[in-house]
Formats: C-alpha cells, sequence, structure tokens
C-alpha cells in the first residue's frame, strides 16, 4: 500500500517538473513571442487611458480616430517551409519574397511582415493557416475618410508625433497626459465633400496643375471648408514620404503664396472709398497704357475701356470690366504711404493666427519698392501683381469686406476658440459701397455665372500671372474668383484658386465652380432669399 502512495508522489512531482519546465520555456525562452501574441490579439484596458484624442467634424463625422489595425507576424522557428510560405505571403501582401524569406529564417521568435493590412489580405491569410504565421493586432491612428481634408489634418507619424495639419499643431493637446482632448472642427463635411469634388472635376475638364477652396463664416472667422488637390491618403503617408513627394502634404491654402491678380483690385478700392479719394461713381479716361519708370502698364489684351454711356469709365466699371489702369488711377489718388498702410491693415504682411501652420510671405521685392520710392511696385501691387499672399491671408482681407469692416482671425477647432475683438479697418459705409460694386460684378461684368436667381452675389475674378525666372510666364495663369452671399448679409465667403486651368480667364474656370458650391450652400443651410424671382 505504501509503495502506492510513493508512486502518486512521483507522478505528482514529475507532471509539476514538467508544467514547471513548460512555463520556463514560455516566460523565459519565448517571452517576446508570447508578449507579441498577447499585445497583438488583444487591446489592454491600460492602453486606453493613453489614447490620442480623435478629430470629428461639426456634423459629427469622424475625421482621425483611434483603430485596430491588423497584422501579420511569425515565429521563424515555427515555420516548417520558409519557402513555400514565402511564397504564399508574397503574393497576397504584395511584397518582396526575398524580404519575407530573410523574416521567417530570422533568429527571433518574433518577426512582425506586414502591419496595417487590408481587408481583402486578412481575409485571405485567415484562410491559409499557415505553420509559425500569425495575425494579431496594434493599436493605431486611422483616418476613415481617407483622402478628404488629407493636408488639414495630417497624420500620426511613426514615432507617435503629429506631422503637419492639425496633427501637428494640436499634437500635445492630442496626445495629453494620460488621455487626450477630442478636437470638433468648424468644418461642414458636406461642404467640404462637395469643394473636393468640385477641385477633382476641375482636374478632368479643365486640366488644373492644382487648386484649393476655402469656404469661411465672414462674420466669425470659422472655417466651413477647407479643400486642396491634389490631395493624399493619411493612412498610407509612408508611401508618399518614400517616393519624397513630400510637397503633397503642405496645405496651399495657408503655406503656399501667389500673386493673386485682379481679386486685389476690391482691396486697392477699399482703401481709396475710406479715405474718401473716389466713390464708386469716379470716373476718368482709361489711356489703355501708363508708364512708370520706364515700364508700360496694359489692360488684360491691351484692351482701352469706355463708360456706357460716355467715354470716361466709373470706379464701379473698373472692377466691372477688371481694368488694370483703373486700379491705379484709385492707387494714385490715394498716394502710396495710404496705400502701403491699407495693405497693412489687410493684414497682408503678417500671419492670419489661423491655428494651423501658416506661411507669411516676405514681400521683399514690394518692401524694396517702399524703401526706395519705385512707383512701378505700387502701380502693379494696385491690380494683385508684384505682391505675394497666401489664399487664407486674401479671404481674411475680403471678410472684413463682407461683414462691415473687421478684421477677423479664421479657426478651425471650435472648442479651443476664445473670443477676440477687432477694431474695424474699413468704415461699415465703406464696405456697403464696395460690396454693391462688386454685386454690379456678378451683374453686369466677368463674374455673370456666379449669379444665384433670387440672391444678390458680390464678387471679384482674377486671372494673374505666374513668376518665373525673374518675369512672367508667358502660358501659366491662376485663375482665382472670391464671392460671398447674400451680399448684404452674408452667410459665407468662398474663395476658389485654380491653378493653369486650360481656360482663358478665371470667368470660365473658378467663377461656375463657385455657382456650384454657392448654390449648395444656400439649400444646405435653407439661407431666406432677397428678393422674390418671377
Amino acid at each position: 500500500m505504501k509503495w502506492r502512495i510513493n508512486l502518486i508522489f512521483i507522478f505528482i512531482f514529475l507532471f509539476s517538473a514538467v508544467l514547471v519546465g513548460k512555463l520556463f520555456f514560455i516566460q523565459v525562452q519565448q517571452d517576446d513571442l508570447y508578449k507579441a501574441l498577447a499585445q497583438g490579439l488583444y487591446v489592454l484596458p491600460s492602453e486606453k487611458l493613453e489614447e490620442r484624442g480623435e478629430i470629428y467634424f461639426k456634423n459629427g463625422e469622424s475625421l482621425a480616430i483611434n483603430w485596430n489595425w491588423p497584422l501579420v507576424f511569425a515565429s521563424p522557428p515555427k515555420v516548417e517551409e520558409p519557402e513555400k510560405t514565402a511564397d504564399i505571403l508574397s503574393e497576397i501582401l504584395n511584397l518582396d519574397k526575398s524580404f519575407i524569406l530573410e523574416k521567417l529564417q530570422g533568429e527571433n521568435l518574433y518577426a512582425l511582415i506586414k502591419n496595417r493590412l487590408n481587408q481583402e489580405e486578412l481575409e485571405v491569410l485567415k484562410t491559409k493557416n499557415l505553420d509559425g504565421v500569425y495575425l494579431g493586432e496594434e493599436r493605431g491612428r486611422y483616418y476613415p475618410q481617407e483622402t478628404l481634408a488629407s493636408q488639414l489634418v495630417g497624420f500620426l507619424g511613426a514615432g507617435g508625433t503629429g506631422q503637419y495639419g492639425l496633427e501637428e499643431r494640436y499634437d500635445e493637446i492630442l496626445h495629453g497626459s494620460s488621455q487626450g482632448t477630442n478636437l470638433t472642427l468648424t468644418l461642414d463635411y458636406d461642404i467640404q465633400f462637395l469643394a473636393e469634388k468640385l477641385l477633382e472635376k476641375a482636374k478632368e475638364n479643365l486640366e488644373i496643375e492644382g487648386g484649393e477652396i476655402i469656404v469661411v463664416d465672414p462674420y466669425s472667422g470659422k472655417i466651413l471648408a477647407m479643400a486642396n488637390f491634389p490631395n493624399f491618403n493619411p493612412n498610407q503617408y509612408k508611401e508618399y514620404a518614400l517616393k519624397e513627394e513630400l510637397e503633397i502634404f503642405q496645405n496651399g491654402i495657408t503655406q503656399k503664396i501667389f500673386e493673386p491678380g485682379s481679386v486685389f483690385k476690391p482691396i486697392t478700392m477699399a482703401a481709396a472709398l475710406n479715405e474718401g479719394k473716389i466713390t464708386p461713381e469716379t470716373a476718368y479716361l482709361d489711356p489703355g497704357v501708363v508708364e512708370f519708370d520706364g515700364w508700360p502698364i496694359y489692360n488684360y489684351e491691351q484692351r482701352i475701356y469706355r463708360g456706357e454711356t460716355t467715354a470716361e469709365i466709373t470706379m464701379t466699371e473698373v472692377l466691372e470690366k477688371s481694368v488694370n489702369t483703373g486700379a491705379v488711377f484709385a492707387e494714385q489718388q490715394l498716394g502710396r504711404e495710404l496705400f502701403f498702410e491699407y495693405i497693412e491693415k489687410f493684414g497682408i504682411f503678417e500671419p492670419t493666427g489661423i491655428d494651423l501652420q501658416e506661411t507669411c510671405p516676405e514681400n521683399k521685392e514690394f518692401h524694396e519698392g517702399w524703401e526706395q520710392g519705385r512707383e512701378i511696385n505700387f502701380a502693379t501691387a494696385s491690380y494683385g501683381q508684384g505682391i505675394e499672399m497666401t489664399p487664407i491671408q486674401l479671404i481674411r482681407a475680403y471678410s472684413a469686406i463682407a461683414n462691415g469692416g473687421k478684421l477677423v482671425t479664421p479657426y478651425l477647432v471650435e472648442s479651443e476658440r476664445e473670443p477676440q475683438e477687432s477694431q474695424p479697418i474699413i468704415s461699415p459705409k465703406t464696405a456697403t459701397q464696395l460690396t454693391a460694386m462688386l454685386i454690379s460684378v456678378v451683374e453686369n461684368g466677368y463674374a455673370k455665372a456666379a449669379r444665384i436667381p433670387g440672391y444678390y452675389v458680390a464678387g471679384k475674378t482674377g486671372t494673374a500671372q505666374v513668376p518665373e525666372g525673374g518675369g512672367y510666364s508667358a502660358e501659366k495663369t491662376i485663375q482665382t474668383f472670391v464671392g460671398f452671399a447674400p451680399a448684404f448679409d452674408p452667410q459665407f465667403l468662398i474663395l476658389v484658386k485654380l491653378n493653369n486651368p486650360q481656360t482663358k480667364t478665371a470667368e470660365y474656370s473658378a467663377v461656375p465652380i463657385f455657382h456650384t458650391l454657392a448654390e449648395d450652400i444656400i439649400h444646405h443651410y435653407q439661407v431666406p432669399p432677397d428678393y422674390q424671382v418671377d
């Protein structure tokens, strides 16, 4: 009987020894494999406490969220047929076979083969049941809208730090000490979606090289849409980085400068009106060409313009017909000192303060012209050539015209906004006069395609030459339209900028795009009409 009891103790001892040995093997010798399995297959509750804040459109749609990304990894000692396995994985994952084979023949017990699998890759791998190959998960950033608002949102880099856009600008807030803060944007998903679709269509129909659309509330500075073309998929940012296509990550609206052309003429008119140097009815005889410092300035296609009833042309007609010499006339009535002062007031020489990375152009040549008293620099600046700005600076300047005279600060993140008071830079009377002139541009000038029945629309076209090699390109143009509606109580302000569209002027490119977007916004927000249509 005693020997039976001893035998039981021996069996218990041997079983315990085997169990201890197995635990040692798992916990020590294969620690990295099983740690990877645990971390890959399960999202630990403690990880959620350190998650990055998420980003949402004002409507609630997700722009940047945290996500369990599927991945595939191998434990090389458990891979029985490395060559065959590498062949299969290479075909499924679209990876080089030699890269996979090196992973499968390594000495480590854990070898990551590919992370962020797409759904098709994941489903195929589930059916293969390959020895030594496992599926897992990792917590990471996901951009469910893919290319939508990509330059605006930026992306989370491999080191877990925000790169470009809102991810960089609000990195500290999104990361937080224990749990990041979510961001709710001023962006309207529907308007953003349509704006980007219109730019894509412009690529197809107008062969644009690039373009931007901004929609803003001119009273508050809220950005309702900020669209760039071309754009990129933040989920695949590494592909662009490997190709050194880093420029595509930049937001053209806040970081790329341009000479705006005739769309700047209302700024010149605003200054001259506000100082009482002109009125909307002030008239002059268009000479067709004016000369400064030996440089001639012509109207578009060297035209000479006359008024509707007399040989003289009014300041309102100057905007309607976009007359370069008329803008020069207004600037000369104002004087270069006051003109320079108003350019400063309209914020062209300073950052807008938008909550994104932004570039502020130096305008070196223009400032040198100021210091040296070169009249040619002020003459060309009056119609938007020889002076540089970003699209966000230009739309900020127009906001002051639309809202009665105040320079607002544009912004994107609702929860981070602090009320800011702004002193008027032009009087309400000036803003009203200029608005009426811009309505006339749409009703009687080159922007008729912007008209929306039942609503007064104010706006201005611009077809600018592009600086190139110390001069200007003979072929390329930037075509822009800025407009707002309803003109005397604007609910939105839109800037459409197209880089080198294959049309003659903005009348045929940017203006129709504005019309489509503006009409949609009016219906979207159910904006009451200004008058009844017969």
